[in-house]
């Protein structure tokens, strides 16, 4: 990480231990919202639950949380999604700020990056993650066609929210890229920057499973941007990972049973802090 790099990530996220190597940002994976299959009927449940859980990653030693609406499959994407999707998130988000003293992100499932970028204007948000910024994916929501960072950072423009940062996946999870496959992470990575990208967030193929090693340092070595790891970050592969990237986004591995689906496991949270502090 080069002091650049460095400084431009910490003006968004402080890291609260500052001799761990890199920051540390927990999920929370707020219950199916209101008009999803799986809604089951109760906002104030949703919004009991993800303080719960806010807290509890807060309490355990992380930097930052992002909030994600990632029950809500099957999804739909960009302007399918209805008001009430906004409108639990909003509420959701804030909740979860006023609740805690770290940063809070928002990610709104699939492409609600303009959706996201207002939510988190309205409840001071800091940053945003949007997958889908460059290049088209074919993804298991169906066919993304357009990159999102032309309207995206017009849109953010015309709101006066440039302040909102946004971290963008390259080579989304639960995509296939064989129409980009002669185009290697180094060049996306270019591409991003080139397009605005405020950092990058690198992932394996799917929810909990690991990104590779030489992927991350291929991104660190192509940009000097904030990298990201996205998915599969686990007490054991942590230390390897924060060695070249600024931040791991951690899911799977802090809930019960390493389980995304599960509530937040105070001990599993406390043990990906204690695997990079030193």
């Amino acid at each position: 990480m080069n002091d650049q790099t460095h400084l431009n990530l910490k003006s968004i996220i402080d890291l609260r231990d500052p001799a761990r190597p890199a920051r540390l940002i927990g999920m929370v994976h707020v219950g199916a919202l209101p008009g999803t299959p799986f809604y089951k009927g109760s906002i104030e449940e949703l919004e009991r639950q993800a303080v719960t859980e806010a807290k509890q990653i807060e309490d355990a030693g992380f930097d930052a949380i992002i909030v994600e609406n990632m029950h809500d499959a099957p999804y739909v994407h960009g302007d399918q999604l209805g008001p009430e999707i906004v409108a639990a998130m909003t509420r959701l988000t804030g909740a979860v700020r006023h609740a805690v003293q770290i940063p809070v992100g928002i990610q709104i499932l699939s492409g609600g990056n303009r959706h996201a970028i207002g939510v988190a204007l309205s409840n001071g948000l800091p940053f945003i993650r949007c997958e889908n910024f460059v290049f088209a994916h074919v993804a298991d929501e169906g066919l993304l066609s357009e990159a999102e960072a032309g309207g995206l950072l017009r849109y953010r423009k015309s709101i006066d929210a440039s302040h909102v940062k946004i971290f963008c996946d390259i080579k989304k999870k639960h995509a296939s890229h064989a129409i980009t496959s002669d185009i290697d992470l180094a060049e996306m990575a270019h591409a991003g920057e080139f397009f605005g990208a405020d950092g990058f967030v690198v992932t394996g193929i799917s929810t909990g499973r690991a990104a590779a090693l030489e992927d991350v340092k291929a991104v660190r070595e192509a940009t000097d941007l904030p990298v990201i790891v996205g998915s599969g970050v686990t007490p054991g592969y942590a230390g390897s990972l924060a060695e070249h990237a600024d931040a791991l986004i951690v899911g799977s591995s802090i809930k019960h049973d390493g389980y995304w689906k599960n509530p937040v496991d105070p001990q599993r949270a406390k043990a990906i802090v204690d695997a990079i502090s030193p």
